[in-house]
């Protein structure tokens, strides 16, 4: 079974209003080519941007709170429970899906809602994306507190975007990394490969709750290639030859066998926008993603497409991953 540990599901507005792609999946286009390229199962969640941030402001490229909803992801997180368990039940049991929070922003009420959420339609998890929304992933060491007691008493486990470029002040590995090590009760799961930061990934491997995603793995290797600012520096690097993302793949695998879980950031496998007047193009496929990990051995194809991830989020029971 090859089980991909990182998917979007609905849409994005802020993507979509400034042009940027991709801005939106829905859950029979991603069962759909998964199933394609030979995936069985599918961790997701909602896109980042949310109904909490004023739409025109949205357009005009800015985040301003002031939006149509009150609470943080409370529209978006249920949008797509119900898509799972209502509208499309059948391809919904294939499917493990977490929910996206904003750290910092109105816990308490996300927390409620979340509560509410879980009692009508079970999540195995809990995802952030701090970076987009600017919102300190830190602060679930102080006012976003709540969440972490959350993950304790649904024992479910965070999966956070993770970065190292300088300028971004709310997801930084390190930080995410810090969080960990401060709640040795709660599982993480650090998303990108830790932009190859070796560091880092030597961080992940020492901390017994804390496992790593190598999602969007070929835009990251072309990021290295390129000289492009989002990975991490050469003398921080992970070393490898990232001119062939395999070989990058397998390298991560080897040297980390215990805390890589594979996923592919459907539909985030690719990036194109223009920025400032400048166009970017990073874009991969899903098949080009799925080849990466089956050109691993099948034990390790097993240990990053399946047990891993089943480390991490320590099932109480099997029935979704019933092939039945």
């Amino acid at each position: 079974m090859l089980i991909d540990c990182h998917n979007h599901l609905g849409v994005d507005l802020f993507f979509y209003l400034n042009g940027y792609h991709p801005y939106a999946q829905d859950l029979p286009a991603l069962v759909t080519e998964g199933r394609h390229c030979g995936v069985d199962r599918w961790v997701v969640f909602p896109f980042v941007a949310n109904l909490n941030f004023e739409v025109g402001a949205m357009r005009a490229g800015k985040l301003a709170l002031g939006g149509i909803e009150p609470v943080p992801y409370a529209f978006e997180n249920e949008r797509m429970l119900r898509e799972i368990y209502e509208l499309y039940p059948d391809l919904g049991q294939q499917t493990l899906p977490f929910v996206i929070l904003d750290p910092e922003r109105a816990p308490a009420a996300q927390i409620a809602r979340l509560r509410e959420l879980h009692r009508e339609f079970p999540f195995y998890g809990l995802k952030i994306q701090a970076t987009m929304i600017e919102s300190d992933v830190r602060a679930l060491l102080t006012t976003g507190r709540g969440f972490l007691e959350l993950a304790a008493e649904l024992d479910v486990p965070f999966l956070i975007h993770s970065s190292v470029a300088p300028e971004d002040r709310w997801s930084q590995a390190s930080a995410i990394l810090e969080v960990a090590a401060a709640t040795p009760h709660i599982r993480f799961c650090l998303a990108h490969s830790c932009r190859f930061d070796r560091a880092c990934l030597d961080r992940v491997a020492e901390l017994p709750n804390t496992w790593f995603d190598c999602s969007a793995h070929r835009i990251h290797c072309e990021g290295v290639t390129r000289g492009l600012g989002y990975v991490a520096p050469v003398e921080r690097r992970f070393p490898a030859d990232y001119r062939d993302p395999a070989a990058v793949l397998a390298a991560l695998a080897a040297a980390y066998p215990e805390k890589l879980i594979w996923g592919s950031d459907t539909p985030f496998q690719s990036y194109v926008a223009k920025l400032d007047g400048t166009f970017t193009s990073l874009r991969s496929t899903y098949a080009e993603e799925v080849a990466c990990v089956r050109a691993l051995s099948e034990k390790v194809q097993d240990a990053v497409g399946r047990t891993n991830l089943l480390a991490l989020l320590r099932l109480k029971n099997d029935r979704r991953l019933s092939l039945q």
